[in-house]
């Protein structure tokens, strides 16, 4: 099986795929993605911005298409930056931007708890079909930590693993983060309840193709 990815992170289209490689299906990126005019994020959470995407990247796929929303909720800071994790320090923020951005902010407040959430959402032809929701729970470190990772990877302190997320192998986060469990929920969909639903979606979009030649 077959299904497209709607991202230019190459981070996260590695963690995507070792999540597809545990049930042999193959994630490829949208073609040209980077050629499509993208979407303005108008959504206030992490899922309606997550459904926008999909919905709309899915009309320029030949089949299922998934986009995920994800970022950092820090609960001293009232849960930002949330959706606006990627680019909390501009447009066109770098990492590092973001990360000291946020520890500028967080200063020496004692609450340094906080999570990852991720949502992903599946679409076909336009519509959606299902989404699926991640989140990892861990403390904001004081300075970062460790080379691996991306995002605020480094911040982000994992209490069961002793380290950050940045000190730490891909594949030994993907097994706890937010983005593998939404990820391995969505496997999960696909592998059993999501060709039945992919099914009954093709079914009512030809329904309707048929009902619009009538008139």
């Amino acid at each position: 099986m077959k299904i497209w990815c709607a991202t230019g992170n190459p981070g996260k289209l590695r963690e995507f795929r070792l999540a597809g490689e545990l049930l042999n299906v193959e994630v490829e990126a949208l073609p040209d993605l980077r050629s499509i005019p993208a979407p303005e994020e108008t959504g206030a959470t992490f899922e309606e911005n997550a459904r926008l995407k999909a919905a709309y990247y899915s009309q320029f796929a030949p089949g299922l298409l998934f986009a995920d929303d994800s970022g950092l909720v820090v609960d001293a800071l009232g849960g930002e930056p949330g959706v606006y994790s990627a680019r909390y320090a501009g447009e066109h923020a770098t990492d590092e931007a973001n990360n000291r951005l946020v520890l500028d902010r967080l200063g020496d407040k004692p609450d340094r708890t906080a999570r990852f959430v991720c949502v992903i959402a599946m679409a076909k032809g336009g519509d959606v079909v299902e989404t699926f929701r991640g989140e990892v729970e861990g403390e904001l470190l004081r300075e970062a930590r460790g080379p691996a990772g991306f995002g605020y990877d480094p911040l982000f302190y994992f209490a069961p693993f002793c380290c950050s997320f940045g000190e730490v192998d891909g594949e030994k986060k993907f097994g706890v983060s937010h983005r593998g469990n939404a990820a391995r929920a969505m496997m999960a969909w696909l592998r059993g309840a999501g060709d039945g639903a992919s099914r009954q979606l093709a079914a009512r979009q030809a329904s309707s193709n048929d009902a619009a030649d009538r008139i």
